[in-house]
């Protein structure tokens, strides 16, 4: 059984920092890809960034790029979602995810889930 645990969100000032955390135990995750998404109440899930637990190859929505890093601890099994320069419309619930599947830029290709964690930012 696969569980995701997911934490670090909070509330922030806009142009301040957070670190979200996802500890994830049950399997071996070398082929899988580890994501974030986020999601904000009557929208759709969104993607934000996703990295390749193997080799450790990144990619990030547009509106990430050059302020969201996404990294991995493989001795802890843990992925990390470090935020700057937050801005108002970053607040959602942040969810990680697990997957294998071949599009990982899609909810569709993860299995495993968190709980969400929820992220704002005043402005």
């Amino acid at each position: 059984q696969v569980q995701l645990v997911e934490s670090g969100g909070g509330l922030v000032q806009a142009g301040g920092s957070l670190r979200l955390s996802c500890a994830a135990s049950g399997r071996t995750f070398g082929r899988y890809n580890m994501g974030w998404f986020r999601q904000v109440p009557g929208k759709e899930r969104e993607f934000v960034a996703t990295i390749r637990w193997s080799d450790g190859i990144t990619a990030y929505v547009d509106s990430a790029k050059g302020r969201f890093t996404i990294s991995r601890d493989n001795a802890k099994n843990t992925v990390y979602l470090q935020m700057n320069s937050l801005k108002p419309e970053d607040t959602a619930v942040y969810y990680c995810a697990l997957g294998g599947g071949l599009t990982p830029l899609r909810p569709s290709a993860y299995a495993y889930w968190g709980q969400g964690t929820q992220v704002t930012v005043s402005s």
